[in-house]
């Protein structure tokens, strides 16, 4: 009888006891989330006291680079290095001179253009004289008569145009596909594009072969010094940023960019 009359006054005693127990268990599990993200966070602070990741004033958009930096090495050593392996090791190097010699004639316009911009008027008119002479007597630009002749090469972009122009580098940017540049840099490379005269070469068809095989005669240049990297660094992403910021002020004013 007594059974009987508790059974009828608590009619909600199982109810209360699965939401007790649910809340107690939801409480645990908050504050165990919250040690584990408290964990995570000084684990990461930590990292970023020792390697002073994310805390480069030129790189602060260090998180959204490494995303890219990761996908641009690997479609690099998925496809573009592997290719570019066979490339060197089947044409005979005479060839891939040739190759090269033959786009950098082509550069060199644009390299001229550059040069006149920035106020360097001996050096554009020597660019000027190296495609004339390369053009004429060296096949096509097959043949680097200019720099034998005593006509040295230069590597002139708009980004080096605007920086001498004043215009100041900005934070460190990774592009997809392209890789390092800077924010002024970036914002100059359309008007690369635009520079390049192979860019107008027709048909569409004869260019996209030529920019193919200009992307990989430039990556076969590259495959040692990216052995070099590959063993060398404890952190390539780092490595190879600061060296590309370094060189980018080099070209410019050491001092002020």
């Amino acid at each position: 009888m007594t059974q009987a009359i508790t059974r009828s006054a608590w009619p909600g005693m199982p109810a209360l006891v699965l939401l007790a127990a649910s809340l107690l268990l939801g409480g645990c599990s908050t504050v165990t989330a919250n040690k584990l993200r408290d964990k995570a966070d000084r684990t990461l602070d930590a990292i970023g006291t020792k390697t002073n990741i994310g805390k480069n004033p030129r790189d602060p958009l260090e998180g959204f680079n490494r995303v890219m930096f990761n996908f641009n090495d690997t479609l690099d050593q998925a496809i573009l290095k592997p290719v570019a392996e066979v490339y060197r090791d089947i044409l005979p190097s005479f060839v891939q001179t040739g190759i090269g010699n033959f786009f950098g004639n082509i550069g060199d316009v644009w390299n001229a253009v550059n040069n006149l911009l920035q106020g360097k008027a001996a050096d554009g008119v020597n660019d000027v004289m190296r495609v004339a002479v390369n053009t004429t007597f060296g096949l096509g630009g097959l043949l680097d008569i200019g720099s034998a002749a005593g006509m040295p090469k230069h590597k002139e972009d708009f980004g080096q145009t605007l920086g001498t122009w004043g215009v100041k580098s900005g934070p460190y940017v990774v592009l997809p596909f392209l890789g390092p540049s800077t924010l002024r840099d970036t914002l100059a490379t359309p008007v690369d594009f635009k520079g390049d005269l192979w860019s107008y070469q027709t048909p569409v068809s004869s260019r996209n072969v030529g920019t193919a095989l200009r992307l990989v005669d430039k990556r076969a240049a590259l495959l040692n010094a990216g052995t070099l990297i590959e063993e060398a660094a404890l952190d390539k992403y780092v490595f190879i940023r600061d060296a590309y910021l370094q060189r980018r002020a080099g070209e410019i004013h050491p001092d002020e960019d």
